[in-house]
């Protein structure tokens, strides 16, 4: 067998030239994992929360005249003023559009105040100086589990640090109302006891509620997630398996496995017809893998309630994922590799929002979340085993998504293949060709 010198030119371009690619790669996944973990609330911006004020006031006696009042509109008021808008999109609706909201993903979560916060205040005021069981008036924080596990700590720490001041302002309010009245009462002025003086300094009991809990086997909100991650995973490493082995076949590159070695002799076949051999096998491999991912998530209990949605939007995805990935392929050849790990895998992951809400991660991952395919599978997976299928909670996005992303595939593959047919550029042609 012939040999070639390995030259120290040679050799340093052995080393430089992989130590380069992976140091380039390897930074920016860095980068991205990085900055998308570090500091979620630092880069929290338009995290939308709802806010219900059911309210309907309560009428008091003031110096022997009726007086109607709304503390949960004060509370309200004080919530929107206090709630830092740079960071929280606070929408003050009503609580039926709030369950709209909930069941279509538009929001993370909601912060409900009952008809009768005004009479439960008023009578947690009467109750201080006079016996009797009384109960504070409530808030709830509801939050959206379908949203993921992380999301609904963050509703839970702006709800608590939003109350924490509403608490205070009301309960020194409440104070000097209940002082005022004392004062004036023709009985003289009781003192307030120090047990009744520390409720009303902190007069909201607040109540944290998951809207509608998520069943048993829904990971806490991560199955969407990990299911959408199995389904690009299956996309770009079968999208590098099919090209290699296809490839092998055709006789365009050797298969080694282990000791043995076979080089099949070259198929005169154009680039065209052989992306789309590709594109034919993807599509088998597709339904499959799709199939047992349906069987596995079945036995395991994390399938949810809508199989056919979630076996019919697997394969669709995956077909756009793997579609893609080969045209990319064929488009650069090895560099595909590179693009495809770098678009589904190093900028995919950090903007799909699946475990860190996209509105708690830097601003440039929540522009990549607008068009990175793994956050678009992620949506519609996560309307499918959370809300029901409902288009407008992230299915409809991911459908068309996908299919956008296929038809770019299409158009992209066979506009560039057909090219390098037409320019002459066959990858037979090439095999006579011997290096020097």
């Amino acid at each position: 067998m012939d040999t070639i010198r390995i030259t120290p030119r040679r050799l340093a371009r052995m080393v430089a030239a992989p130590t380069a690619v992976l140091a380039v790669v390897m930074s920016l996944l860095g980068v991205m994992y990085l900055a998308y973990i570090a500091d979620p609330e630092g880069n929290l911006h338009d995290f939308p929360i709802a806010l219900v004020n059911q309210d309907v006031g309560d009428t008091i006696d003031t110096d022997g005249r009726a007086e109607h009042v709304n503390f949960g509109k004060q509370v309200a008021d004080a919530l929107v003023a206090g709630v830092p808008a740079d960071q929280v999109d606070l929408r003050v609706v009503g609580i039926s559009e709030s369950e709209r909201l909930m069941r279509t993903a538009q929001i993370y979560g909601a912060v409900i105040i009952p008809s009768d916060f005004s009479k439960r205040l008023g009578i947690l005021g009467v109750g201080s100086v006079v016996g009797g069981e009384i109960e504070r008036p409530i808030i709830t924080v509801q939050t959206n589990s379908g949203m993921g596990p992380y999301s609904a700590g963050i509703v839970t720490r702006i709800g608590a640090q939003a109350m924490a001041e509403v608490n205070k302002q009301v309960g020194d309010q409440l104070t000097t109302r209940v002082r005022d009245t004392l004062a004036a009462s023709p009985q003289g002025s009781p003192e307030i006891s120090g047990a009744a003086q520390l409720t009303l300094a902190q007069p909201i009991q607040v109540i944290e509620q998951e809207w509608r809990p998520l069943r048993a086997g829904a990971g806490m909100g991560l199955t969407a997630f990990f299911y959408a991650l199995l389904i690009l995973m299956a996309g770009v490493v079968g999208a590098m398996v099919i090209h290699t082995m296809v490839d092998a076949q055709l006789g365009f590159q050797p298969t080694e496995y282990g000791p043995w070695y076979v080089h099949y002799p070259p198929t005169p076949i154009s680039r065209f017809h052989t992306l789309l051999l590709k594109w034919g096998v993807m599509v088998v491999v597709a339904v499959v893998i799709s199939l047992l991912y349906l069987l596995v998530a079945k036995i395991l209990g994390v399938a949810g309630d809508q199989p056919v949605q979630l076996l019919l939007f697997s394969v669709l995805a995956l077909i756009a994922v793997g579609m893609t990935c080969m045209a990319s392929l064929a488009a650069f050849g090895t560099a595909g590799l590179l693009i495809n790990l770098a678009v589904f895998v190093i900028l995919g992951l950090p903007s799909s929002s699946g475990t860190v809400p996209i509105q708690a991660t830097p601003r440039y991952i929540a522009w990549l979340a607008e068009f990175e395919p793994m956050h678009q599978v992620y949506l519609g997976m996560r309307s499918i085993l959370y809300f029901e299928s409902d288009y407008a909670a992230g299915l409809g996005r991911g459908i068309w998504m996908s299919l956008l992303g296929l038809l770019l595939a299409l158009i992209g593959g066979i506009a560039i293949t057909r090219y390098y047919d037409f320019k002459g550029l066959h990858r037979e042609n090439f095999l006579d060709k011997k290096a020097v």
